[in-house]
């Protein structure tokens, strides 16, 4: 017969856990992600957003770009079944059910960006950036957090099942640890639950080292935003010898490579509540680092590379810090930025990322020196064989969704990377960093029988100039004509075999902004 007291102890212990786990539910934990709570779901795809998947559909005549660091190659036929690439090259079949007409336009991988927050109230309903994201090609989001669990858990379900028009979503939610025993029951928590990740912050050692290992045993992925507030005990090299998958932002590399400091020499006065202190001072570490090239640079970036550290560098989001008035007055404002988003833009002690309190030429100037540093630092991480993803974290900053992104993919290039090298940057190695901690293949980011149907096409070289892929197109003076016009914009995105008309869903866009701004006229504000 049973021992009574044993079957006691283990009742007491599932207890116990249930307990544990109950308060890591997401209706007690209730991570909304940044500003508030989770918006309402989604409204369905209606019938004249994309078409498609087919039995058989051809892609005519395009110049692959296949995502693998490859030259361009074509003209060539790509032909899709369902919603997976049945073959790139070969003849069209007689009895195909749909064919895309491109003939000489560009065709590459769906973009992958590997830092997003959908929004939500007071600055845009997620559907917005899920329109600015499909329209500038991007087919894969990793949200870190999209938006509180159980609601991004939802969108990511109807996403997958093509409900909704949305990219793919990979679900990185925030751990709420403040022992190791509830860092461990979180993540056992998220595996069951379907999450796909978690987005760290700077946690102490003994928390960051729980979390990751037990994520480990769990197939989790895990980036780090190492905020300034516990950096000086968890840097980027810290966090990667603990297991860390993805250092985002710039927070925690130069911390590691400071000369004569432990931690950043702040000024007396600092004040990390204070936006302006948290996201002007840390630009001032550019001079108090190792110099580029030295022992230490070097050795700093091989161990990286030798750990399979990922670098998520979202340069885009800081961008403005430099030349805020080139971003407050982005020409893509008042077409497509949403009254309430632009709000939310501007300066203010309450929205976050709106920390243009009073920015000086000496802020500028900081941040122009630190880019210098921190490109060379991505490039050279690059140049020796690590890995380096695109990312935005769009929606802060004055960067709008799908416009910051492709900002990322110039500012890669202003770094040092060939223009195929950021390509590879925004599709194969997204895909491969997704996928990794699940041990599975990747699915997506690169052009090859068997993946699925996620490209982009654009009528336009994006090698030659990456303003193309804007969806307000790139300026271009037309010499037979002398009239100033645009060129590009992406024309196709293709996700799960579903063609979207990329400038139909950037003129939905502009629909929205119009009806905002109408509504406001009407209320009189």
């Amino acid at each position: 017969m049973p021992n009574t007291r044993v079957i006691l102890t283990i009742f007491v212990l599932g207890l116990v856990v249930a307990l544990s786990l109950a308060s890591l539910s997401p209706a007690a934990s209730a991570p909304q992600g940044r500003g508030g709570r989770s918006p309402a779901p989604t409204p369905e795809r209606t019938a004249d957003q994309g078409v498609g998947p087919f039995g058989t559909m051809a892609i005519r005549g395009v110049i692959v770009i296949d995502g693998t660091g490859g030259p361009p190659r074509g003209p060539v036929n790509v032909i899709v079944e369902g919603n997976r690439i049945a073959r790139v090259g070969g003849n069209i079949p007689p009895d195909v059910d749909y064919v895309v007409e491109a003939d000489g336009m560009y065709l590459m991988p769906g973009f992958v960006d590997m830092h997003v927050h959908a929004g939500g109230a007071p600055k845009n309903p997620p559907v917005y950036a899920y329109k600015l994201w499909i329209a500038h090609g991007v087919t894969t989001v990793r949200g870190v957090s999209l938006g509180g669990r159980a609601w991004t858990q939802r969108e990511k379900e109807r996403s997958a099942r093509n409900e909704i028009m949305a990219p793919r979503i990979f679900d990185y939610q925030r751990p709420n640890a403040d022992t190791v025993e509830n860092a461990r029951a979180w993540v056992q928590e998220a595996a069951i639950e379907g999450i796909d990740g978690m987005k760290m912050g700077s946690f102490r050692p003994e928390i960051m080292g729980a979390l990751l290992d037990e994520a480990g045993k769990v197939g989790l992925g895990s980036t780090a935003h190492l905020a300034q507030t516990g950096v000086a005990q968890m840097n980027a090299m810290d966090a990667a010898r603990l297991g860390l998958g993805t250092v985002t932002h710039y927070y925690g590399h130069f911390e590691a490579l400071l000369k004569d400091y432990v931690v950043q020499p702040w000024p007396v006065d600092m004040n990390y509540n204070d936006e302006a202190h948290r996201f002007g001072q840390v630009a001032r570490l550019w001079d108090q680092i190792h110099e580029p090239g030295s022992e230490e640079w070097w050795a700093y970036l091989e161990e990286h590379k030798e750990l399979g550290t990922v670098f998520d560098p979202t340069m885009t989001i800081y961008s403005a810090g430099r030349d805020v008035a080139r971003f407050r007055n982005a020409d893509w404002h008042d077409q497509y930025t949403l009254p309430s988003l632009m709000d939310f833009y501007q300066p203010s002690r309450g929205s976050h990322g709106s920390y243009w309190f009073y920015w000086t030429t000496h802020d500028e100037v900081a941040w122009r020196n630190f880019y210098i540093r921190w490109m060379q630092l991505i490039n050279d991480y690059k140049k020796i064989g690590g890995r380096v993803t695109t990312g935005s974290d769009s929606g802060f900053i004055y960067q709008t969704y799908g416009f910051g992104y492709i900002n990322e993919l110039e500012m890669l290039q202003e770094a040092g990377f060939h223009p195929l090298e950021v390509i590879m940057a925004a599709t194969m190695n997204g895909a491969l960093t997704l996928h990794e901690p699940k041990g599975i293949p990747i699915e997506f980011g690169v052009v090859r029988n068997g993946l699925l149907a996620d490209m982009v096409i654009v009528d336009a070289n994006p090698l030659e100039n990456f303003k193309v892929l804007y969806g307000n197109g790139a300026v271009k003076l037309d010499d037979e004509t002398g009239v100033v016009g645009r060129v590009g914009g992406v024309r196709w995105t293709i996700k799960d075999g579903i063609v979207y008309d990329a400038k139909a869903v950037m003129a939905e866009v502009a629909e929205m902004v119009e009806e905002q701004k109408a509504g406001r006229i009407t209320a009189g504000r």
